[in-house]
């Protein structure tokens, strides 16, 4: 199922990764990024790897989002890091537009630059 590109405004996504200790569910409120030819979203993780989220992910790949409300529908999806240079600078430009109003007249910010890109692929 794809990610509906209706929600690709909305503030928020809520991704539930399962916790890699624990085997319970765990859900963050995060900015995302979706392009206009649907396919992932993206993510940036101003932690790095260090952050429990993308621990999660990296040990366990499958993944729910909700996009809008927290009560939103649950879209299941795959989580990746993204390697691939081209897609990491496409997934941070479209962040930092999003949210901080970039564009290519003027640098990005520290997070925009420096954040772990994540991808979600539907499932």
């Amino acid at each position: 199922m794809a990610f509906d590109p209706a929600l690709r405004g909305e503030d928020y996504c809520y991704l539930t990764t399962t916790g890699r200790r624990t085997g319970r569910p765990h859900t963050i409120e995060i900015w995302f990024g979706m392009p206009e030819d649907s396919g992932p979203i993206y993510l940036l993780s101003g932690g790095g790897d260090r952050s429990d989220w993308v621990r999660n992910l990296v040990a366990d790949r499958r993944v729910t989002v909700r996009i809008g409300r927290p009560e939103a529908r649950e879209a299941a999806g795959r989580a990746r890091l993204v390697e691939d240079h081209a897609e990491d600078e496409a997934a941070r430009r479209l962040l930092a537009s999003k949210y901080q109003r970039w564009d290519r007249s003027r640098p990005m910010s520290s997070w925009a630059r420096t954040s772990l890109t994540v991808a979600v692929d539907p499932a």
